[in-house]
């Protein structure tokens, strides 16, 4: 992107703008115009007594501000009726008194001027940092957004490479393995959209996690299934609250179809808390028929969803336990720090 830079002396604020410095720096310039006024006495004709004035005023404006070149109008003016505005002194007539009302009009334009033009240049000078700022975050996010395209898509090619070898061990189930795959998709594109909706920018994380359980709850189409959300206050990047938002969709999906059989009611919960060595918990738990009675690979392609949470449970950096009796709790421990990126296997 080009970008138009400003002249050093407006691109910043004046560092005497109103101090003792800018003071002292008009006083020092009026002196020096004065000097250089009686300089040029023998060499000027009549009816130049500004001569030296004028451009004291504008670049004491430029360099001091408003009120030191106003002072330096003012002293200078006075060292112009004094000396160099006739009849000598301070005395007042009346082309005296136009010449001094031509000065005080040109020097107030001046500063006029200056102090618009400054301001504006100045707000200039905050928008393009603002627009600077706002480039360079659209380029991390454009990086962002890539990474993450990228990580979806190996995601999508692991599941299609397991789904693949669930249909190679056990064609007859093709129908089914396809819409599993399908749904897991469906279901991460949903997640995708739900947090990149400008409405859910400041909806706390609880409140997302009930909407998402809620969500998939009803599309599951189980009436007597209801889920609880308990999430403090807690803030993650955009990274990790899509795993954790995966993770939570994947374990609920899995409860809802083996806890419940046979229209069965009961509840989900899930929950986040932080423990005390920087780490969180993310614990799923169901109140349903529990794990089966048979290893995973006594039936054929048993197990995806395990594994997919396993894998996603990696991008966190984490681990995962499950605990089985009256129902099914899932815990995943993970730091409360950068995620990494692991493919699924």
């Amino acid at each position: 992107m080009k970008t138009f830079d400003l002249p050093p002396f407006l691109s910043r604020p004046q560092p005497f703008d109103g101090s003792a410095v800018g003071i002292a720096l008009a006083c020092f310039i009026a002196a020096a115009a004065v000097l250089g006024r009686f300089a040029l006495e023998g060499t000027l004709p009549l009816g130049y007594p500004f001569l030296t004035f004028f451009p004291a005023v504008i670049i004491t404006s430029f360099l001091c501000g408003t009120a030191a070149g106003a002072l330096c109008a003012l002293l200078c003016g006075l060292a112009a009726w004094y000396w160099f505005i006739p009849p000598d002194g301070f005395s007042l007539d009346r082309q005296s008194a136009f010449a001094l009302g031509f000065y005080v009009f040109i020097v107030t334009v001046d500063i006029v001027l200056i102090h618009l033009m400054t301001r504006a240049m100045r707000r200039l000078e905050a928008e393009k940092r603002v627009s600077n700022a706002l480039a360079e975050q659209q380029g991390t996010m454009f990086e962002e957004l890539q990474h993450r395209v990228a990580n979806n898509m190996a995601f999508v090619a692991s599941l299609l490479n397991m789904s693949r070898r669930r249909l190679a061990a056990d064609p007859a189930a093709a129908p089914a393995i396809l819409d599993d795959a399908r749904n897991r998709i469906e279901t991460m594109a949903r997640i995708h959209r739900r947090l990149h909706d400008p409405n859910q920018v400041d909806l706390p994380i609880r409140a997302y996690l009930q909407d998402l359980c809620a969500d998939i709850v009803e599309t599951s189409g189980l009436p007597g299934v209801g889920c609880v959300v308990d999430v403090p206050e807690m803030t993650f990047d955009i990274r990790r609250l899509t795993t954790i938002s995966m993770l939570v969709s994947e374990v609920v999906t899995n409860s809802l179809k083996h806890a419940f059989p046979g229209g069965r009611a009961g509840r989900l919960s899930v929950s986040l808390r932080r423990l005390d060595d920087g780490q969180a918990e993310l614990t799923i738990a169901d109140d349903g028929v529990g794990l089966p009675k048979i290893p995973d690979d006594a039936v054929p392609g048993h197990g995806l969803g395990n594994r997919i949470v396993e894998a996603l449970a990696k991008q966190l950096k984490g681990s995962v336990s499950r605990e089985s009796g009256a129902g099914l709790v899932t815990r995943i421990i993970f730091p409360l720090g950068a995620t990494t990126t692991v493919r699924l296997t």
